[in-house]
């Protein structure tokens, strides 16, 4: 290069290095408006997919023949008279009726927990006393779903009755796909676990984002069914 020729300049921009040395510079991509729209596109399909699965995904009906046949006490009327309904149908050997301490009203009532409440309304429905059992669970602040499992399996336990070989579990709307979950971890693989869900009479369940009560359900099932998944563990005995 001759001395009399200009230098040429790089087109390199100068790395300036950040006081204290606590950041870098990098180049990032973003979404031309094309990119965007395509996004936009995308979110939707996925958005309108999730809407027409979550629930039922979530309302699963997988029932097992035989064996017996347990209700969640908290259970509305309407859904005790299909169990009752389900029971006739079918040849279970006994109805277990499941919950925990009645969390308002239990001063002014005789029955302490779901279990006796749900026992008793299913008697007054006509329901025979000689096939139906109350087992209390304990009261607790979260799991209580699997404390009542437990809750029934240990009552077998005591009263020295063999574990049967299936059950259906009797349960309302999206709480099925986790009501049969933590049912199956506490009683182990040794009880085929079935699971019937009654469609809910509070909202559409086909249309469950047309109402405010559809969307607390659907998608509180929604976020209950993925810790159940994938961060409950059973507590050490």
């Amino acid at each position: 290069m001759r001395k009399d020729e200009p230098k040429q300049q790089s087109s390199e921009i100068p790395r300036q290095r950040p006081r204290g040395g606590l950041f870098r510079r990098r180049e990032i991509l973003v979404p031309t408006w094309r990119g965007c729209l395509v996004l936009l596109v995308v979110c939707g399909l996925l958005l309108f997919v999730f809407t027409r699965v979550i629930n039922p995904f979530l309302s699963v009906n997988d029932s097992k023949p035989g064996g017996v046949m347990v209700v969640e006490g908290w259970a509305p009327d309407f859904a005790l008279r299909q169990a009752m309904a389900e029971f006739g149908r079918e040849h279970y050997d006994k109805l277990y009726v499941t919950g925990g301490p009645l969390e308002q009203g239990a001063p002014l009532s005789e029955f302490k927990t779901y279990a006796e409440l749900g026992t008793a309304t299913l008697v007054k429905f006509g329901f025979r006393t000689n096939d139906v059992q109350p087992v209390p669970a304990p009261g607790v602040a979260k799991d209580r779903t699997y404390s009542s499992a437990v809750a029934l399996r240990e009552w077998w336990q005591q009263h020295g009755e063999p574990m049967p070989a299936s059950l259906n579990l009797i349960t309302l709307g999206p709480h099925a796909r986790r009501s049969r979950l933590l049912f199956e971890k506490a009683m182990g693989k040794k009880v085929a676990v079935g699971v019937i869900s009654i469609d809910e009479h509070g909202y559409d369940q086909k249309h469950w984002w047309r109402t405010s009560q559809g969307v607390r359900t659907t998608i509180g099932e929604a976020v209950a069914y993925l810790y159940a998944r994938l961060w409950f563990r059973a507590p050490k005995a």
